[in-house]
């Protein structure tokens, strides 16, 4: 019987080997053979180590230990297999390394939450996402839709991610005209998802016409991300998934803030939008609660309740913050605006111009709140500020540092 046992220290043939492979390479070469009986003995050996040291230098090195590198790869194969084949639980073990699939079916029941029958039956529940946020939500929950609004320009992170698997794209009725909405709606008879799934800023008179479609789950969004993460997860029969989430998220920001505080300390930071001719004080509730909750950021410029009012350059030389993050919105008016006034005397003046600390911002993730966006934020804002570059999900066409 394969099991993950196999790989406990096995003084194998294999390692007296005398040619010296990098751990880089073993973690690749566990990537393609996956499906074989590997032992530490055998990887040690192709690395020409004992394996004690091995086992230890994997885990150092990688942040995980050799066997549970090798269930994640083989668990993750697994699971195209059941959504995308129609082989048999017996087959799909033994394709991904278990001769006994019982034993194959406790492990992934233990390391996905859930049993691979009912993995299969939900990976293959057609759902629609009728905003880019409930994108976000669903791909924490390890789901992709079978229908959703995808742009290349307001939504690349998604375009350019899940362009090849959600075959249905939708309009974005934001920031295009409401009139889209009509144009979604049939595009959504066609598509016959099993669910439907959207934000309440949709009325009465669309969700009526959604739901002779597919069963239509409306998300609060009053609710933060976590709570309408939970609740969708609740309609889908996901909620180990979504605790996951959550938990992984929580573990970041603790680590995140730790490693902030190390290089930020007590800088004070502003959020700006350009917007046509006129200079914003920024903020949206992802913005807000990744830097100044989670990251406990401090605030340069006086909160309003607007969260958008317009500032005066003489406003923001009273603040003078030490750090600047600004998004500039595509069209060319705001584009202009930037330019002249990266050139002004008034904005070279200001501290963070003067340090090199003004960071530009793009609307994906920062303009989105789900799970998933809040997370490329936290990603993304620790590699601004302190040049970490995360292991988690980021966008690394965002965040470019100017030096102005």
């Amino acid at each position: 019987m394969h099991t993950e046992e196999e790989l406990s220290i096995d003084n194998a043939s294999d390692s007296d080997r005398s040619g010296k492979t990098s751990l880089v390479e073993i973690k690749e070469y566990i990537d393609s053979h996956y499906h074989e009986a590997l032992t530490i003995g055998r990887l040690a050996g192709m690395a020409n180590i004992c394996p004690k040291y091995f086992v230890d230098l994997f885990k150092k090195t990688f942040g995980q230990t050799a066997i549970d590198y090798l269930t994640h790869v083989r668990m993750n194969r697994a699971k195209r297999y059941l959504a995308e084949s129609d082989d048999r639980l017996r087959d799909i073990a033994q394709k991904v390394g278990y001769k006994d699939e019982f034993y194959f079916s406790r492990i992934f029941k233990k390391k996905v939450g859930m049993s691979p029958s009912e993995y299969a039956r939900n990976s293959r529940q057609l759902i629609a996402a009728c905003s880019s946020s409930i994108i976000g939500q669903l791909v924490a929950l390890n789901v992709i839709p079978a229908a959703a609004p995808l742009d290349a320009k307001w939504t690349p992170f998604y375009y350019n991610a899940y362009n090849s698997e959600i075959k249905s794209r939708l309009k974005l009725t934001n920031p295009y005209p409401d009139s889209r909405f009509e144009e979604n709606i049939e595009q959504l008879f066609r598509a016959k998802p099993d669910v439907i799934i959207g934000m309440d800023h949709l009325g009465e008179e669309e969700i009526a016409k959604l739901e002779p479609i597919a069963p239509t789950f409306i998300v609060p969004s009053h609710a933060g991300w976590r709570k309408q993460l939970e609740l969708i997860a609740a309609f889908l029969n996901k909620e180990e998934q979504a605790q996951s989430w959550i938990g992984q998220y929580e573990r970041k920001v603790a680590q995140a803030r730790s490693r902030m505080q190390q290089v930020v300390g007590n800088d004070r930071v502003a959020a700006l939008r350009i917007y046509g001719h006129n200079l914003y004080s920024y903020g949206n509730r992802g913005l807000e609660e990744v830097l100044f909750q989670d990251l406990q950021l401090k605030r340069a410029c006086r909160s309003d309740s607007s969260r958008n009012q317009q500032i005066t350059m003489e406003d923001l030389q009273q603040c003078d913050p030490d750090r600047i993050l600004i998004a500039v919105c595509p069209e060319a008016a705001s584009r202009r605006c930037w330019l002249a006034l990266q050139h002004s005397a008034e904005w070279h003046r200001l501290r963070a111009v003067a340090q090199g600390r003004v960071y530009t911002i793009s609307s994906d993730p920062w303009f989105e709140y789900s799970a998933l966006a809040v997370t490329r934020m936290l990603d993304e804002a620790m590699l601004l500020f302190t040049g970490d570059s995360p292991n988690g999900v980021l966008d690394k066409s965002h965040g470019e540092s100017f030096a102005t």
